[in-house]
C-alpha cells in the first residue's frame, strides 16, 4: 500500500491519497493535489505565488504541467540538470514529509494494515490526521495561556 501525503511548511497532513504499491509517486501527484482538505488562501500580491517542493521522482513533465496547472510553483530535484549553485539553491524539504509519515505510523492499524477495504484504510488515515491537526492545536492553546 502506497501513501501520498502533502504536507504544510509545519507538518501539518493537507492531502492523503492510498493507492497499491506497484503505482509509481509521480502518477499520484495530481490526485493528491486533488485531494486538498483545506482551500487554498488568496495570493495577496500578483508577484507571491505558493511553492511546492518534490523530489526527484517527480522530474518528469506531467508532474511539472500537474503543478503548474495548479499555480505551484515547482521545486522538483533534477536528474538532468547539474546541482544548483549554493547561493540559489533551496533547503531540503523531504524530511517535513517523512517526519508527518512517521507520526503516522505510530498507529499500530496505520504501520500495519489490518483493513482489507482500501476506503476503510483510507480513513483511518484520515482520522490520524485530524488527531495530528486536533494535538496541534491543543499544542498552540495551551502555549498561549
Amino acid at each position: 500500500m502506497k501513501r501520498s501525503l502533502l504536507v504544510e511548511g509545519g507538518g501539518g497532513p493537507l492531502a492523503l491519497v492510498v493507492a497499491p504499491a506497484n503505482v509509481p509517486d509521480h502518477r499520484l501527484l495530481e490526485q493528491t493535489l486533488d485531494a486538498i482538505v483545506l482551500e487554498r488562501p488568496p495570493v495577496e500580491h500578483p508577484d507571491w505565488t505558493q511553492h511546492l517542493s518534490l523530489d526527484a521522482g517527480y522530474d518528469n513533465d506531467p508532474s511539472y504541467l500537474a503543478v503548474l496547472d495548479r499555480d505551484y510553483r515547482p521545486h522538483i530535484a533534477s536528474h538532468r540538470a547539474p546541482p544548483p549553485s549554493p547561493e540559489r539553491r533551496f533547503p531540503a524539504r523531504r524530511w517535513v514529509v517523512e517526519r508527518t509519515l512517521a507520526w503516522l505510523n505510530r498507529w499500530r492499524g496505520i504501520l500495519v494494515r489490518w483493513d482489507k477495504k482500501a476506503q476503510n484504510y483510507l480513513g483511518l488515515l484520515q482520522f490520524a490526521c485530524a488527531l495530528l491537526w486536533f494535538r496541534r492545536l491543543h499544542r498552540l492553546t495551551a502555549a498561549s495561556h
